[in-house]
């Protein structure tokens, strides 16, 4: 084994790309990363930078180079909940929301806001930083580009 090679782990994941296409395979991650304890997160990657990312093709078992501007989101599948993983995600305050990408898609989920009280509203957590950032619902966890974010609203909380 050559010692320049690093080991990764594959999270299975459908790319939903801006023109359209869905692009079923597998993100390559490393098992540790700069930025944080512990491994590499799918977030990690896409944010790390502009560009290209390697991503397998489940269909033809070919690594593609994907363009990170053309990812409207990424659907972890296989129970992959790295959300989860993050640095005071039970803390963080959760807004319920619609959210419409781009390709005319709506997601409906949740969005965690890591910032302290009064500056944790869906405004706060619409300007924030990171370019992808995560939307969990029931079919799963969801990496989405902010770029492709059309619109974004709080979702009314029932009265009781």
């Amino acid at each position: 084994m050559s010692q320049f090679r690093v080991e990764k782990r594959r999270v299975e994941a459908e790319l939903t790309l801006s023109g359209g296409q869905q692009l079923r395979g597998f993100f390559f991650l490393a098992g540790s990363t700069a930025t944080h304890h512990g491994p590499e997160l799918v977030v990690d990657l896409l944010n790390s930078g502009p560009g290209f990312f390697p991503f397998e093709s489940a269909e033809t078992s070919s690594t593609v180079l994907v363009n990170r501007d053309h990812v409207v989101s990424a659907h972890l599948l296989g129970g992959v909940e790295e959300a989860r993983l993050a640095s005071g995600y039970d803390v963080a305050t959760v807004r319920q929301v619609d959210m419409t990408l781009s390709n005319r898609v709506m997601l409906r989920g949740a969005v965690r806001v890591y910032l302290p009280e009064g500056r944790d509203r869906l405004s706060d957590y619409a300007r924030s930083p990171e370019r992808f950032r995560y939307l969990e619902n029931a079919e799963g966890t969801f990496v989405v580009n902010t770029a492709h974010i059309v619109e974004l609203s709080d979702i009314p909380e029932a009265p009781s």
